[in-house]
């Protein structure tokens, strides 16, 4: 079931993005962007489109979140593995969009990819104004100073400052650099639906926190191959992460009991949440 569930948020997210696109202007910027939107797991959108299901809300009323959320992503992805940032060159196992083409044309794709995130918001298909209008809000508070961006900022400062990340400081930065994003995913459907987001808050959180410690973990012991990107880098660099601090069997040891807690904070939804259930036991099972 859910491996056929995530394909289907994968193929439809992907539709939805390139018909955003279709009418775009061809030029480098707006090619930048089509590629900077290929590939990737979709987690994000397939929570979406999940979390939507839970309340009756279909997938053709939930897909403008689902790509909206993508959208917002790959535009922090492309921002992340610039040379200011994380100087990457690989990403989804293709040039990085600053290799590719240049740094003024990956910065301002980025740029377009955020603003496409909120224009999609304002979907009409996605049903009342006021609901529309909280997404925006939801949206912009998870991936800007509270959340996103502020992960981000920190995880900057960490590599000069004079003593590593604690553990609290490294789930608070990660808190914000990935779990805000999946955070708003898992809480769309909810807010659409003008019902209670709590139980899929604190199914996010946890998940969210899953997710970053198994990209710690790969980053030590995953192949590059799968990973479509450099991995060792936090390693080589000196960065505090979960497994430095915890080592690979701890790590995995809190991956494990946060996905139990991802788990049991779906109990209102019962049997209906199961799909949601495999996605997080999915994050610290994949291997990229």
């Amino acid at each position: 079931m859910f491996p056929e569930r995530l394909k289907a948020a994968q193929d439809g997210v992907q539709a939805a993005l390139v018909a955003a696109l279709a009418a775009r202007a061809e030029v480098p910027v707006v090619h930048a962007m089509r590629y900077a939107l290929n590939g990737g797991k979709r987690l994000r959108a397939f929570l979406v489109l999940e979390s939507a299901a839970l309340h009756g809300i279909g997938a053709g009323q939930a897909m403008p979140a689902a790509a909206a959320v993508e959208a917002l992503h790959a535009y922090s992805l492309v921002h992340d593995d610039l040379p200011a940032m994380d100087d990457d060159d690989l990403r989804r196992g293709q040039p990085t969009c600053h290799v590719k083409w240049d740094e003024a044309t990956a910065i301002l794709a980025g740029d377009a990819l955020q603003t496409l995130a909120f224009e999609l918001l304002t979907d009409p298909v996605l049903g009342l104004a006021e609901r529309r209008i909280a997404l925006v809000r939801t949206l912009s508070l998870a991936s800007g100073a509270e959340g996103m961006v502020l992960g981000q900022a920190l995880d900057i400062a960490a590599e000069t400052a004079p003593l590593p990340l604690t553990l609290d400081e490294i789930t608070a930065l990660q808190a914000g650099k990935t779990g805000a994003l999946i955070a708003f995913a898992a809480t769309a459907g909810p807010v659409l639906a003008g019902a209670d987001p709590a139980p899929l808050a604190a199914y996010a959180r946890a998940l969210g926190l899953a997710f970053q410690i198994a990209d710690d973990i790969l980053d030590v012991e995953g192949d590059p191959g799968k990973a479509g990107k450099r991995l060792g880098k936090d390693a080589a660099a000196g960065k505090a992460t979960f497994v430095s601090l915890l080592g690979l069997d701890g790590a995995r040891a809190r991956a494990a009991e946060l996905v139990a807690g991802a788990e049991a904070a779906l109990a209102p939804y019962g049997a209906r949440a199961e799909t949601l259930r495999a996605a997080a036991r999915y994050v610290i099972a994949r291997d990229a």
